[in-house]
């Protein structure tokens, strides 16, 4: 009898572990798979480093970051372009400059407009954003990551789902496309001052190089 009692024991006590490993798979398999909005072609499921593997639970917290760092980008792009073209609002960024500061005094680059704007004028910026982001823009969890306007504001939705589905994607494709490019942007700004144009080159010089010797010469 005894026999029996132990040998039921050591297969429970085996057992356990297995059926935790079983539920763990199934857990960490679902977190993302092909057709989510944002796995399209040609990479699909990517995730090199195994977030989803390792961090299932935080798949919504990270689509919703995504996503709201893609609007972000795509914003920046989109000031970078327009205000290097010559597009400014008129009048005063801030009198309390000495001399007051103009919007068109503010140059169009990345590091340049951060340097150039007066430490006070980032920290309004920057509490509007934070002040707007949880409370206007604040996440519903209820809701798909991304929507965070819901009925306040009359937003375009789409009711065919698959015309959904290909705005979201386009969405989320240009945020990645616009993450990279702002970083491109300031990258280039640091090297050459111009966050846009191409390096200038003239015969004879190779750029970025600081010197005119040598076989660059």
């Amino acid at each position: 009898m005894s026999l029996v009692l132990s040998s039921l024991a050591a297969t429970s006590f085996q057992a356990a572990p297995l059926v935790t490993r079983a539920t763990s798979n199934a857990v960490t398999m679902t977190a993302i798979v092909p057709g989510d909005i944002g796995t399209t072609r040609p990479l699909g499921v990517y995730d090199p480093l195994g977030l989803m593997t390792k961090n299932p639970e935080k798949y919504r917290r990270f689509q919703e970051l995504e996503i709201k760092h893609g609007r972000i980008s795509m914003l920046a792009v989109l000031h970078v372009i327009v205000t290097g073209a010559g597009y400014k609002w008129a009048g005063y960024c801030s009198y309390l400059s000495f001399p007051p500061l103009k919007f068109e005094d503010i140059p169009a680059g990345t590091l340049a407009s951060w340097e150039a704007l007066p430490q006070a004028g980032w920290a309004q910026i920057v509490a509007v954003v934070a002040i707007l982001d949880n409370s206007l823009f604040a996440q519903d969890p209820n809701r798909e990551p991304g929507d965070v306007v819901g009925d306040r504001i009359p937003w375009v939705r789409y009711s065919d789902p698959a015309v959904k589905e290909y705005k979201l994607n386009a969405e989320r494709n240009n945020g990645r496309a616009a993450m990279m490019g702002i970083i491109g942007m300031m990258i280039h700004e640091g090297l050459t001052g111009n966050p846009i144009w191409p390096i200038a080159y003239e015969p004879g010089k190779f750029p970025l190089i600081p010197f005119e010797g040598g076989i660059f010469a």
